[in-house]
């Protein structure tokens, strides 16, 4: 392992302004499966297929060089021919018309189908864990909110289940990120945990409003919009539960800037009663809000507080 250039290590840090690290160790091998089990199914796919056709191509060559004596069959100095060949003989489908000839073919044949099953292997292995691997799909509203709630100022936000079935024992955890001066004059960047009126739900079906009480003990209180951004603040979200089908842990995690704080909004409802006495969530206003005209609260560079 050796020290390289910087690197992205979190693009949603603060208001969106990257974090780059330099000094670290890399392991690329190490490291290789958790960043392809990370990849997105259109970049995995888009590199398998590449490096097999490389790999394919590489061997194509191979034969060639070989001799027109390599391939039985094959036309002379024909990368088509041996290209082909070499695809029959990586994906193990067996021969039809070209066939190896050569002992030195046949030797360079045993090897590439060696690599061929054991690519096919890591291969399959890798996207069976990709497409079994739980995940969540939870809608965080684009924005948080600083309002009155119950007479009393409160930080609000919420979560949508973008999927049909249920997440069980959800538990939600909020944190607080900031800079801050320590008595030294230090520069540290500290986390505080806010606490939730409800931070569990035994069952997250729906929409979830998460609301965290602003009182002399919370780490926003007295905060204004003016002084988060200058401390870079950053609210992290993540939430856990199990998939109720799979029986497995399932996770998001969302991150709120100061920028995208609004200070004396409040979300537009989106829970609807039909005539017939029936319910409605309409998703379509869920990120929406609304000034609430409440007195006091403070606004992104306002000297207030919420």
């Amino acid at each position: 392992m050796r020290l390289r250039g910087p690197r992205i290590l979190e693009t949603r840090f603060g208001a969106g302004t990257p974090v780059l690290a330099v000094g670290l160790r890399r392991a690329p091998i190490d490291d290789l499966y958790h960043s392809l089990i990370t990849w997105s199914w259109t970049r995995l796919f888009a590199t398998m297929g590449a490096l097999y056709v490389l790999i394919i191509s590489l061997f194509a060559l191979g034969y060639l060089a070989l001799g027109p004596d390599a391939i039985e069959h094959a036309r002379l100095e024909s990368f088509e021919d041996a290209f082909f060949f070499s695809f029959q003989t990586m994906a193990t489908i067996g021969y039809g018309h070209m066939l190896p000839k050569s002992t030195a073919a046949n030797l360079v044949s045993v090897a590439q189908v060696m690599i061929g099953l054991a690519g096919t292997a890591v291969s399959t292995g890798l996207v069976f864990a990709k497409f079994a691997r739980p995940t969540a799909r939870v809608l965080f509203s684009d924005v948080a909110v600083i309002t009155t709630f119950d007479g009393a100022p409160a930080l609000l936000f919420r979560m949508a289940n973008e999927r049909g079935n249920q997440i069980v024992e959800a538990q939600l955890s909020v944190a607080l990120l900031r800079d801050e001066t320590t008595v030294d004059g230090e520069q540290v960047r500290r986390a505080y945990d806010l606490a939730l009126r409800r931070e569990k739900s035994l069952l997250f079906s729906l929409t979830w409003l998460a609301v965290h009480p602003i009182g002399p003990e919370s780490p926003l209180h007295g905060a204004t919009g003016e002084a988060l951004a200058r401390g870079a603040a950053t609210l992290i979200v993540s939430l856990t539960g199990l998939d109720e089908h799979l029986g497995q842990v399932v996770h998001a995690r969302h991150a709120y800037g100061a920028a995208e704080l609004r200070f004396g909004h409040h979300f537009v409802d989106v829970l609807e009663t039909l005539p017939d006495g029936s319910r409605l969530v309409d998703y379509r206003k869920f990120h929406d809000v609304r000034p609430d005209g409440v007195a006091g609260m403070a606004a992104p560079g306002t000297s207030s507080t919420p």
